[in-house]
């Protein structure tokens, strides 16, 4: 049977805030195991989608192509977090449950703003691709206006990435369920609402404005005498990158009198729509905390001699660390042949690695 797992971590992550049943969140995490479910029609895929609001599920009846890109841009946001948060305390870590993040999303911390961002983002990049290479019905190439600075002899055209419709789907579907729900306007859940809402504009934002224009040159032997150029997508780590300058610099808010999110300090500036928002300070994530959803440091790698958060000091908290060692595998005295490869030697060395305690 198909299976329900297909829709993963990206409901959960944003959407979690009031989600008790975390078994019901599996977008992204495990591909389509039927995929001519989608011949027979939209009802039998999106009834057994659990977990997803009344708006989502009519926008997976109407739009079914779309889900397993949905899926796809949900699992690039996982990876990319991991990634960009390798060496810090907390490293974007699953856990062995359908809530893949756990109770740590309950938190409305800077962590959980990036989850939102770039897992929104993850989404925009797989649908505006999709779009682009004829896999989805509704949409195609890019239609992009040409840009005003492009040299006049240069051709617009070519078939680039549909970031425009990439964009509004990704926001039609993923804050459906934020704006479906009904909290009090002011209250802790209200603000926790506004702060996803938020957050999943930025990650959207993101792709949107570090898509750039790429050109490619024709002519005889090469010598570029006409240029055809198009939209395209920037490379998802940029994105990432992007996001996680956005995650070091994220305003702290709180709910306001009139029931909007405002600055804790007024010191600082207003967030614009790209910068992150948090409601919620961090954990330390030190120490394993059941309640908090932290898992702690011990048994992580450290870096005896880096200063930095991926360092034996600050990523094992004062604790102190072990050190053991182990064989370290690479390729080594490569050589190029004429023509065309490259061949490596295997070398064995011995080096120490140091784990927290």
């Amino acid at each position: 049977m198909f299976k329900t797992q297909f829709v993963s971590f990206l409901f959960f992550v944003f959407f979690s805030r009031q989600m008790e049943s975390f078994e019901q969140w599996s977008l992204g995490l495990m591909p389509i195991q039927r995929p001519e479910m989608y011949i027979i029609g939209a009802q039998p895929l999106c009834s057994q989608l659990s977990g997803l609001s009344q708006g989502q599920r009519k926008l997976c009846q109407l739009y079914q192509d779309h889900m397993t890109y949905i899926g796809d841009g949900a699992k690039t946001g996982i990876k990319e977090c991991q990634y960009q948060f390798r060496q810090r305390r907390w490293n974007c870590s699953t856990v062995d449950n359908t809530s893949v993040f756990g109770r740590v999303m309950h938190i409305g911390s800077r962590e959980t703003a990036f989850t939102y961002a770039i897992s929104a983002a993850g989404v925009v990049n797989a649908i505006s691709r999709a779009c682009r290479e004829g896999e989805l019905s509704t949409c195609g190439c890019s239609r992009a206006a040409r840009p005003r600075d492009l040299p006049r002899d240069w051709l617009w055209g070519g078939c680039g990435d549909n970031v425009h419709y990439g964009y509004r789907f990704a926001r039609e579907f993923v804050d459906a369920r934020e704006r479906e729900k009904n909290y009090p306007r002011g209250s802790p859940e209200h603000a926790r609402t506004l702060m996803n809402l938020h957050n999943n504009e930025a990650g959207r934002q993101a792709v949107y404005n570090l898509a750039n224009v790429a050109c490619k040159c024709h002519g005889v032997s090469g010598s570029c005498s006409l240029k055809t150029c198009w939209l395209q997508l920037a490379d998802f780590r940029r994105v990432g990158e992007f996001l996680k300058e956005k995650y070091a610099s994220a305003a702290a808010m709180r709910i306001g009198r009139k029931g909007k999110l405002e600055l804790e300090d007024k010191r600082f500036n207003t967030p614009t729509a790209e910068d992150l928002v948090y409601i919620d300070p961090s954990p330390d994530y030190c120490l394993r905390n059941e309640t908090t959803g932290s898992l702690g440091t011990q048994g992580r790698l450290c870096n005896k001699t880096s200063e930095g958060m991926d360092g034996c000091e600050l990523m094992c908290c004062g604790r102190g660390y072990d050190q053991f060692k182990t064989y370290k595998h690479e390729r080594c005295h490569c050589k190029f042949h004429w023509c065309c490869y490259v061949k490596c030697k295997r070398c064995t060395s011995l080096v120490d690695q140091f784990v927290c305690k």
